[in-house]
């Protein structure tokens, strides 16, 4: 079994992180399983690529090699809500796929209806952190510490946070922990200068996975501003460790949230994040109330409900044509 990621190995990006867990979930079921940046020949017996517009070549490149192999391809946010629809080699891809993964049940919506009897929904997984040891940050019982996990990309909107906590009151005792590399050069300079003129704000870049998981399992809440998303594993893993997720409305977000969910606030609306920070803060019931939800939702993303899903999903590949 062969998992096509675009992220290179070492990598710490989500789309190289959900490649390794699938392998895990896979290997658990008894398979073979390699992770590769492309497809060059291979013999394999099922093809999974994640992320259908930079996986395209190597989808059609297997389909020529061996039409009869079943192919799996797991739809990213940048799929779903950017390059689809353009994407000419993506939509092949999904016409030569027997299954389509997507991360969250709103992601049908942006899927053309002829994909809906391929496609599959599976939740993203995550155990919660039984690491005690502290990370190298100075955790301060008077301090309202939210994190803020990705790497700085246009698409994850990642200095809102740090805008946000700009409007609170003095009385405030909020502080952003951003956590990811900056990607280009410019978000780094942003950061930088962000850093040194909000006291609120602490960048502390590219971390090892299992310090960031130790970061946001020790916060108070988890922000995930972004713009699109499939379906972020940081909602899922702050969920797994009991901590209250605020996130943008969007699909990616919504769809693993609900739509009723107390704790979401519109695209790039910097007051409105305000608002839900300092409810947090001040109002412990409203603290209380977004904390159970995300306890109730904990289910959705047990590591067993996702490995039942794959086999699910191998099962009925190996037992119908395309």
């Amino acid at each position: 079994m062969l998992i096509l990621c675009p992220a290179a190995p070492g990598s710490r990006a989500g789309n190289r992180t959900t490649a390794l867990r699938w392998a895990a979930r896979l290997r658990a079921l008894g398979n073979r399983v390699r992770i590769a940046g492309a497809y060059r020949g291979e013999q394999c017996d099922v093809l999974i690529a994640l992320h259908a517009h930079k996986s395209a070549a190597s989808v059609s490149r297997s389909y020529q090699t061996c039409p009869a192999r079943p192919v799996v391809v797991a739809l990213t946010g940048t799929d779903l809500y950017r390059d689809l629809p353009g994407s000419g080699a993506a939509q092949t891809a999904l016409d030569i796929a027997w299954r389509i993964v997507v991360l969250q049940p709103l992601a049908l919506q942006a899927l053309p209806q002829k994909y809906h009897p391929k496609a599959r929904v599976i939740y993203q997984s995550a155990e919660s952190t039984r690491d005690s040891n502290r990370p190298d940050v100075v955790f301060d019982i008077d301090r309202f510490d939210i994190a803020v996990p990705g790497h700085l990309r246009e698409v994850k909107d990642p200095l809102r946070a740090a805008a946000a906590a700009r409007l609170l009151p003095p009385s405030s005792r909020v502080r952003i922990l951003q956590i990811g590399r900056a990607l280009t050069v410019d978000y780094e300079m942003q950061a930088r200068q962000e850093e040194a003129g909000n006291p609120r704000y602490r960048w502390l870049g590219e971390l090892s996975r299992r310090n960031s998981r130790r970061i946001t399992a020790l916060s108070k809440v988890v922000a995930v501003t972004s713009l699109m998303e499939g379906g972020a594993n940081v909602i899922s893993e702050a969920i797994a460790d009991g901590v209250p997720v605020i996130a943008s409305r969007i699909d990616g977000s919504v769809g693993l949230l609900g739509p009723e969910y107390p704790g979401l606030f519109d695209v790039g609306d910097t007051q409105s994040l305000a608002r839900l920070m300092s409810r947090l803060e001040t109002d412990g019931s409203f603290y209380d109330e977004l904390k159970n939800r995300c306890l109730k939702l904990q289910p959705l993303f047990d590591p067993g409900r996702e490995l039942q899903s794959w086999k699910q999903l191998l099962e009925g590949v190996g037992s119908s044509a395309k």
